[in-house]
């Protein structure tokens, strides 16, 4: 189970200094849509030179231009790509090419996907690498959490890989862990925290705790 950390609204030096102080706990770092619109593949690039023993993710969520968007995220040094699941089967395909070509990896973001379980075979027949359930910022504010959701999703994926976001942290970790998804995503819960350091401690330490009982 791997954690990944979501870095949506930093600017690049910060993000960077930030990182910096709990890089030890974090084993992918994820340059956030938020932070690849203001910083382009300069971010990706910066932080793969800066963590080289660290995966990255660039969160381009395409929605087209499946192949050209995720050869730019590659190129610049990610091992992960991101593209919305709500779009053309096409495109997904085209992004699954450009992986394939450089080695790496597509995550589906299921964001807004209505039909979850026709989505999963749909893309799982593609090959795709990760499924990502994801509840958006905007739908966490209304109270939605992801963990319906992911129990959809565990119950459905036969092959791929399964992420999880949305509105995570120290005391709702344990709920999700118990579903044994892949990749845990935590953004605010950690950058927003008041001690960083101390949150992403305790949430790692739940991860690896119930790592050792399975």
């Amino acid at each position: 189970m791997k954690l990944q950390l979501a870095l949506d609204e930093h600017k690049l030096e910060d993000a960077i200094a930030f990182v910096e102080n709990v890089a030890d706990y974090v084993d992918i770092i994820e340059i956030g849509t938020p932070f690849v619109i203001d910083s382009g593949m300069e971010g990706v690039r910066r932080f793969k030179e800066r963590f080289p023993d660290k995966e990255i993710l660039s969160d381009e969520k395409i929605m087209d231009g499946g192949y050209y968007e995720s050869q730019l995220g590659f190129e610049a040094g990610a091992e992960y790509v991101t593209v919305l699941g709500v779009t053309d089967l096409l495109t997904i395909k085209n992004c699954l090419n450009a992986a394939k070509d450089f080695n790496k990896k597509i995550v589906v973001d299921m964001i807004c996907v209505e039909d979850i379980p026709t989505k999963i075979q749909e893309v799982e027949e593609l090959g795709v690498h990760v499924l990502a359930v994801h509840t958006g910022a905007d739908q966490q504010a209304a109270g939605h959490t992801p963990l319906d959701d992911l129990k959809m999703m565990t119950q459905h994926t036969k092959k791929a890989q399964i992420a999880v976001a949305g509105g995570i942290n120290s005391n709702t970790i344990k709920e999700y862990v118990k579903l044994n998804p892949d990749i845990i995503i935590v953004g605010s819960g950690i950058t927003r925290s008041e001690d960083p350091s101390k949150e992403i401690k305790l949430i790692k330490e739940a991860m690896e705790e119930y790592s050792k009982k399975v």
